[in-house]
């Protein structure tokens, strides 16, 4: 699931790293929580949360039905 997981990151990463920002996949765990850690721009906006539930954590989902929830750590 991992490499799911990463290649569907690659398709939101453009738009975060537009913004100055930028995602990095700490880990997947088997029970479907994908750990992220917001960087650049992304890690001190405050508007990362949403960001991250209404965006990447919406295209991970589409992408990988694994997916129950994305969580920054």
């Amino acid at each position: 699931m991992r490499e799911k997981v990463e290649a569907a990151l690659a398709k939101v990463r453009p738009a975060l790293q537009a913004d100055g920002g930028d995602i990095e996949l700490v880990n997947v765990t088997e029970d479907g929580v994908v750990q992220v850690k917001l960087k650049g721009a992304c890690g001190g906006c405050p508007m990362a949360k949403i960001t991250l539930k209404n965006g990447v954590e919406r295209v991970l989902k589409a992408e990988v039905p694994e997916v129950r929830e994305v969580v920054e750590v």
